[in-house]
């Protein structure tokens, strides 16, 4: 997404929100050049605002995560894992909220790695600029 982003137009604020406390979002932070705006959401009032919930155990830690986790150790080695600070089973969204603050599309994951192409929030961008 980063190597994206000026797509979003100068019009759109693209932004993380997470749940995690301070020191661990500094340490994202500087791992990745985000390219955008970091926010904390400590008491999940947005994630449940949205509808967010938490995903099922099978498939938060299912087949897929282990592959995942198979790509990440041949990468970088086990060094590289890390164990979880905060809720493995909360679901993400990706959300385009207009000028009139009107949530105008939306997609709800429902695992860790669901997420909508890149294009497809580009595009929800663009069409509620006009």
């Amino acid at each position: 997404m980063r190597d994206r982003i000026d797509e979003f137009g100068s019009e759109a604020t693209v932004a993380l929100v997470t749940f995690t406390d301070p020191r661990s979002l500094a340490e994202y932070q500087s791992r990745h050049s985000l390219g955008f705006v970091a926010l904390r959401d400590p008491d999940r009032d947005g994630y449940r605002a949205f509808g967010l919930g938490r995903g099922r155990v099978a498939r938060v830690w299912g087949l897929r995560a282990a592959k995942r986790y198979v790509q990440l150790i041949r990468r970088d080695g086990i060094g590289g894992l890390r164990r979880p600070t905060e809720d493995p089973l909360q679901l993400g969204g990706d959300f385009v909220i207009d000028g009139e603050g009107r949530l105008v599309w939306g997609f709800w994951g429902d695992g860790p790695d669901h997420r909508p192409a890149i294009g497809d929030l580009i595009a929800a961008v663009r069409d509620a600029a006009h």
